[in-house]
């Protein structure tokens, strides 16, 4: 995770315990003061949030849609209830005068951290010495400020999982080598929808010697994926489709593009976090669909359509832990310091970081 935050040794703690209140008084008090505050601050919640949590949020979305949002307001203080990684993209597009807060600063993301701008480098310079043809580096969104600004400063791109496909393809007509990172999977599956073959993608894994692979198997290479992959999405296996196509043959499965190869192949269909909501919402009534993604989104779009019969794909609970680490205790200490015009756990991305990452960002913009 990137030290970007401002330097109080307290501000990784709450000053709300179960002494002082109790959870009924927590969230009357959250309340009250998003009330009071309204002026002053506006929340946003992403998708995989607990609904403690949500509940307050003002606007909800992945994490690019929150991102938008965030560049488009004017309140002083956004209250960013995600993880590190996306608070760090709304501070980059949110204005000067503004504050982006982290409710819990060790909130991150188990993807965004198999990544390091030290691996990353290393990596990109060994793949440069072991072939001639041009690499264009595309970075998934799920990643730290200071590898979105490597792509900025590489003729990069970034990309979302709706975007992806625009991005890969934009970014072989400007070169003739892929290195996409930190999501193998992502990667992986949308340049096979694309119509690129398995056995021109290898994958290079920084705790290996030269990533595992050999200068031929650079060489060869269309696509040189990076070894990352996100704990919640690798939970879905292909034993999961296999068992829910004996019981349940009607059920339609949809997964995440984050999910293994052989996941996404043996599902009804894949796409983003927008694209399964949108995908539901479209449903006819009596439906049956399973989704592979993060439970606490599964859950409320099965109450959100009552006519429609919603469940995880996996039968145990694949929940984003880094992002549970949200809660409302903490949720409460950010607003109370906001209420004082203390703000805590502000995440604040430097210049040198910035400007490479905002032309990152732009460059997706352009492309999508």
């Amino acid at each position: 995770m990137l030290n970007l935050f401002e330097d109080k040794k307290d501000d990784f703690l709450p000053d709300v315990d179960e002494k002082q209140l109790n959870d009924e008084q927590v969230i009357n008090e959250l309340w009250s003061l998003k009330k009071k505050l309204k002026d002053e601050m506006i929340i946003l919640g992403h998708h995989y949030q607990q609904d403690d949590v949500i509940q307050f949020a003002d606007i909800t979305g992945d994490s690019l849609k929150l991102a938008r949002e965030a560049a488009k307001l004017d309140h002083p203080y956004i209250v960013f209830c995600g993880v590190h990684f996306m608070a760090e993209t709304a501070d980059m597009l949110s204005k000067e005068n503004q504050k982006v807060i982290l409710p819990d600063l060790n909130a991150g993301c188990s993807m965004a951290d198999m990544a390091n701008r030290e691996q990353i480098d290393k990596a990109w310079s060994w793949l440069k010495e072991h072939t001639e043809e041009k690499i264009i580096p595309v970075t998934y969104i799920n990643c730290d400020a200071k590898l979105k600004a490597f792509v900025g400063e590489n003729d990069g791109s970034i990309c979302t999982s709706s975007n992806a496909e625009e991005v890969i393809k934009w970014a072989l007509n400007s070169g003739e080598k892929l290195m996409f990172f930190p999501d193998q999977h992502l990667g992986r599956n949308t340049c096979f929808k694309m119509g690129i073959p398995l056995e021109d993608m290898v994958v290079y894994n920084p705790n290996m010697l030269n990533g595992g692979l050999t200068s031929q198997q650079v060489k060869d290479a269309k696509v040189i994926l990076w070894y990352g992959y996100c704990s919640v999405h690798q939970g879905f296996t292909k034993d999961h489709i296999d068992s829910l196509r004996k019981s349940s043959p009607e059920t339609k499965i949809i997964v995440h593009p984050e999910c293994s190869f052989d996941v996404c192949q043996g599902a009804d269909d894949a796409g983003s976090t927008s694209y399964i909501i949108n995908a539901v919402d479209k449903s006819p009534k009596g439906s049956q669909i399973a989704i592979g993604t993060e439970i606490n989104l599964v859950n409320r779009l099965n109450a959100k359509y009552p006519d429609k019969n919603i469940t995880s794909l996996s039968p145990y609970q694949c929940l984003c832990t880094t992002m549970y680490r949200v809660r409302p205790r903490w949720l409460l200490s950010s607003f109370r310091a906001i209420d004082r015009s203390q703000p805590i756990n502000v995440i604040s991305v430097p210049e040198e970081i910035k400007i490479p990452s905002l032309k990152a960002l732009d460059r997706m913009l352009e492309i999508t």
